[in-house]
């Protein structure tokens, strides 16, 4: 089971991807793009794999864990997987309600199933939304998501890491 396991998020251009830099043994990473092949912003020497379809996510997960020389899996951004998600399999589904159930089921099996049992350091990108919180008239209070759709809104995503980094 994987001790670390991280979220890196924040807006657009704010250094996720840069953060990267300096992992160490980079050889030893798996980077899973799933932002159509956009290049990062520094030379690296990490096992790249274009995502084209989320279903690829969860086969890389055990794929890694077959590769002793493998020490970290990346997801670059959560936000773009879940998107691709989404566009694949919800919109285009013949029953939209089986779709949405099958999203939050998707991400909740990457989770509890594949990042669980993974033996490799985790780190997911994402990015972050903004929005007021007026619940309270008295007391409105600016929230910092990660946007998901669906019942997977309500749950706040963030719970499931143990480290979160925020990028500014």
């Amino acid at each position: 089971m994987s001790d670390h396991l991280v979220l890196i998020s924040g807006s657009s251009a704010t250094g996720k991807s840069a953060s990267l830099r300096d992992i160490k043994n980079q050889e030893g990473v798996i980077y899973l793009n799933c932002e159509s092949g956009k290049k990062l912003p520094f030379k690296n020497k990490f096992k790249k794999m274009v995502v084209t379809d989320p279903m690829q996510v969860l086969a890389a997960f055990d794929q890694a864990e077959q590769m002793p020389d493998i020490h970290t899996i990346v997801i670059d951004t959560l936000t773009f997987l879940m998107d691709m998600y989404e566009s694949n399999y919800v919109l285009g589904s013949s029953n939209t309600m089986q779709g949405w159930s099958d999203y939050a089921q998707f991400f909740k099996s990457l989770m509890q199933q594949k990042v669980a049992a993974s033996t490799k350091t985790i780190i997911i990108l994402a990015h972050t939304s903004f929005k007021l919180n007026e619940s309270d008239p008295n007391n409105m209070v600016l929230e910092c998501k990660v946007p998901v759709k669906g019942a997977l809104q309500n749950q706040g995503i963030e719970a499931y890491f143990s480290t979160e980094v925020s990028t500014k």
